[in-house]
C-alpha cells in the first residue's frame, strides 16, 4: 500500500485511512507493509498504524525504532506485527531500559521467543484480561530468565532449563 501525502500532514493508505507520516516513514524504514484493516497481515505486515502512532506520541520516535527493531528485526516475530504485540514490547523495553541496554542478547534473547505462538495463547483469556498485558507477561518470563537473578545460576529443577 503507497501512501499519498495530503493537505493535513497525514499519508492516506488505499483504503482511505489516515496514516501518520512518521508510522509510514517507521515502516518503510523497516521493510514493513502497512496493509487495511480488513486484510490479515502476512509476515512483513501490519494493520496496526494506529498503535505505533500511540507509542510515537507517548514515547518519541527512537522508541518507536527501537521497539520495531525488537520485533521486525528478529527471527520469529516478522509475522506478529499487530498492535498487543508493539505496545507488550514498548511496555517491557520501558519497564528493563537496563536490559535493552546490552543489544546483543536482548535481541537475541527475543530471536528465541515464539511471539507469534505466545500471542496464540492469550487469545484464550479475550475477554478476562488485556492481551497486551498477558503477553508482556509472558515475554517477560523469558526475558526474565535471560536477564534475571537467575541466568547466571539457573535453577537446576527448571523445566526449562537447556542441557
Amino acid at each position: 500500500m503507497r501512501a499519498s501525502v495530503y493537505d493535513g500532514g497525514k499519508a492516506e493508505g488505499a483504503a482511505g485511512e489516515m496514516i501518520d507520516p512518521r508510522v509510514q516513514a517507521l515502516c518503510e524504514e523497516f521493510e514493513v507493509r502497512i496493509v487495511p484493516k480488513s486484510v490479515y497481515p502476512g509476515p512483513g505486515e501490519t494493520r496496526a498504524v494506529g498503535a505505533l502512532a500511540k507509542i510515537i506520541n507517548r514515547h518519541g520516535m527512537e522508541h518507536a525504532r527501537l521497539v520495531m527493531t525488537t520485533l521486525a528485526e528478529t527471527e520469529n516475530n516478522k509475522a506478529a506485527l499487530e498492535a498487543a504485540v508493539f505496545g507488550a514490547a514498548s511496555d517491557l523495553i520501558r519497564a528493563r531500559p537496563e536490559w535493552v541496554e546490552d543489544t546483543s542478547k536482548w535481541l537475541a534473547v527475543w530471536d528465541r521467543c515464539p511471539v507469534g505462538e505466545l500471542q496464540a495463547l492469550t487469545h484464550e483469556l479475550r475477554g478476562h484480561v488485556s492481551m497486551r498485558s498477558a503477553l508482556a507477561g509472558l515475554i517477560y518470563e523469558r526475558l526474565w530468565r535471560a536477564f534475571g537473578p537467575r541466568s547466571i545460576q539457573p535453577d537446576l529443577y527448571d523445566d526449562r532449563r537447556r542441557a
